[in-house]
């Protein structure tokens, strides 16, 4: 992806990131969430460290990842969440395996050894760009939340860092 860099995201880019969240979340197979929250509540949930944008040539953000800390609790410390979001203009270039691996380097460093995600089976994309960013399948979480009426499994991945034992 010559044309497509990534950077630490911004308070700057919060606009961009948001407006690509909610197309996710309109898409109806990222998340069990409907809205997409303000910009102090996104800040708020997700460990600044952690937070990278995608930019393509002309400079705009077409992608971002995040991760927020899966408990308080000292024990899972080196235990996080993330997401993945690319606008769907930019999807199919790789933009998110850039993100996720930029991502991997950046919790790798910070001893960080677990990076789980759940992701609904029907997104196939998804399911796929983990297993080949090394995450495995943990197991399905069978109706375990109710979106736009209906119940829906999430399918619970992991990728365990080789490097920090």
């Amino acid at each position: 992806m010559v044309d497509v860099t990534v950077r630490p995201m911004t308070d700057a880019d919060a606009d961009r990131v948001l407006a690509i969240y909610q197309a996710g979340l309109d898409a109806g197979n990222a998340s069990f969430e409907v809205t997409a929250p303000t910009w102090s509540a996104f800040d708020a949930a997700r460990l600044s460290a952690h937070r990278f944008v995608a930019v393509d040539r002309p400079g705009a953000v077409v992608g971002w990842v995040a991760v927020s800390p899966i408990s308080t609790r000292e024990v899972y410390a080196g235990v996080v969440e993330h997401s993945v979001y690319v606008d769907p203009a930019a999807q199919g270039r790789g933009v998110a395996r850039l993100l996720l691996d930029a991502l991997i380097t950046s919790t790798e460093a910070a001893g960080i050894w677990t990076i789980q995600s759940g992701v609904f089976p029907e997104n196939g994309a998804s399911l796929a760009l983990h297993e080949r960013a090394g995450f495995r399948v943990v197991g399905v979480r069978e109706r375990v939340g109710r979106h736009h009426g209906r119940w829906r499994d999430v399918v619970l991945m992991e990728r365990r860092s080789p490097t920090i034992t």
